[in-house]
């Protein structure tokens, strides 16, 4: 047996059995991902001992010199890179009195105290080098002796692979997933390094930022949420997945009651969300007040197929517009109306399928245009329809559209004289200015049919004021003449 000055100048006095077990359950992983070979094993024997257990190369005796290995350092998803951190675990297992056993092929190493070489007064913790016990072991078997199964327990909640936490999803950056208890873990390369109260999702990140980098503690725990926030938004913002992007809108309802997840506070995040659910199932993003202005739009909605997700107000100006991941465009409240509007066929009804005061109504027509000058001739025809297209400005039905070459009135203005003539000469307007409402060409326009309609009415008003007088006089002559030709008998 040979013996090997472990050389730990400063024993860690903070570190529990806990942190020694984190380590060696570190570097079995690592060498599982380095070796590609089966599950790194935990569990206690018959003399409740535990092993903790890898399947790679096994390790030798030289591997204690090493402060930091270079093979790990060149590889990006590997847990040790600050050091081999096995020489710090061998000191913490002394200190607590935990036997060590460690087995590979090369050699059995166990623990002892001696003098360091030509200083008989320094006594110092040595690894023992025997040869192996077991020649024909694969990999390298931790045996340890002393630990409690909660200090084991503690050891092993610090890594992914033991957290029973669902990856939903994988991007270059990272991976989200699933939160299985009241507070979310953040992993590092498979290490926690944080837990957040007020997230949607756990997240091991795997491409690491300088700032990240420069956050890592020895211990690798408690690092602060600055260093690996940006970090997380580039994995969500990476995501392409429904489930995902379902639990982020399913969370983004929430907003109006102020229990919002802290990830849907980034608003780049809460967009990223929309444009993955809006390409992978039809929906249609409604605002509390659009909800409010347009109530039949839900109706319309679920009729056509749609999932009315309902947003904050903020969220609403910034996916106006906006395409999601498949290059269609997200349906807000107005794209949606001119979607609606756009497959909307018209129910024309012949002057046989109105009633009576309806008919005589749209009869006067006719007399309605002869007031402006007649109908005008790019108008080919007025029918009135049953149903009607949507006004994206009141997000109501329209009482009447102008559709070159035709003006369609909805039938509900067949109700009153004054109603459906309003609506007819509003919509010749827009035939004859083929401007918009509220526009300047528009306004003028209307104010000439008012002009002259008033021009004419007030014209035959006139006229039929001269007949009423011209008949009068004609009469009163006729009662003159009755009365000479009676004085004259």
């Amino acid at each position: 047996m040979k013996k090997f000055d472990l050389n730990v100048e400063k024993v860690l006095e903070d570190w529990e059995t806990g942190h020694a077990v984190r380590e060696i359950i570190a570097n079995a992983l690592d060498e599982q991902l380095l070796t590609k070979t089966r599950d790194v094993e935990i569990y206690q024997d018959k003399k409740r001992s535990w092993h903790i257990r890898d399947f790679g190369r096994g390790l030798k005796y030289d591997h204690l010199t090493q402060k930091e290995n270079d093979e790990k350092l060149c590889h990006p998803n590997l847990i040790g890179k600050f050091g081999v951190g096995l020489k710090d675990a061998l000191a913490t297992f002394d200190r607590h009195h935990i036997k060590v056993l460690i087995k590979s092929k090369f050699c059995d190493i166990s623990l002892d105290k001696s003098e360091k070489h030509d200083f008989k007064d320094i006594v110092t913790l040595h690894a023992c080098i025997s040869e192996p016990s077991e020649p024909d072991i694969v990999g390298t078997d931790c045996i340890l002796q002393g630990c409690k199964v909660s200090e084991i327990d503690k050891a092993k909640s610090l890594f992914l692979k033991f957290s029973g936490e669902t990856i939903l999803e994988k991007t270059q950056f990272g991976e989200v997933l699933s939160k299985n208890s009241v507070l979310s873990k953040i992993y590092i390369n498979g290490v926690r390094v944080a837990e957040e109260g007020n997230f949607l999702f756990s997240y091991n990140i795997t491409s690491l930022t300088t700032t990240i980098r420069k956050a890592l503690n020895r211990e690798r725990t408690n690092v602060g949420r600055s260093a690996y926030t940006d970090r997380i938004k580039s994995i969500l913002l990476s995501c392409k997945n429904q489930v995902v992007a379902n639990a982020l809108m399913n969370d983004l309802r929430n907003f109006e009651r102020g229990t919002i997840q802290d990830e849907l506070q980034w608003t780049d995040v809460s967009i990223h969300a929309v444009k993955i659910l809006s390409a992978s199932k039809k929906t249609v993003y409604l605002t509390p007040s659009d909800l409010t202005k347009a109530p039949k739009f839900i109706d319309y909605a679920k009729d056509s197929g749609q999932e009315v997700i309902v947003i904050p107000e903020s969220l609403k100006s910034k996916i106006s517009g906006l395409t999601d991941l498949s290059g269609n465009i997200v349906q807000d409240l107005n794209e949606f109306a001119n979607s609606w509007n756009r497959s909307h066929e018209f129910q024309f009804l012949n002057p046989k399928d109105l009633n009576n005061s309806e008919l005589a109504i749209y009869k006067k027509t006719s007399r309605i245009l002869n007031l402006i000058g007649g109908q005008p001739q790019n108008v080919k025809g007025i029918k009135i329809s049953e149903k009607m297209k949507i006004e994206t400005s009141t997000f109501n039905e329209a009482e009447g559209i102008w559709n070159n070459p035709i003006i369609i009135i909805r039938r509900s203005a067949l109700q009153s004289l004054h109603h459906y003539a309003g609506v007819l000469l509003h919509e010749i307007a827009h035939a004859i200015s083929g401007a918009d409402d509220i526009t300047r060409e528009f306004e003028n326009e209307l104010t000439v049919l008012l002009g002259k309609t008033c021009s004419n009415i007030v014209h035959k008003l006139s006229n039929v004021g001269k007949f009423r007088k011209t008949k009068k006089l004609s009469s009163s002559r006729h009662i003159a003449l009755r009365k000479i030709k009676h004085r004259r008998r």
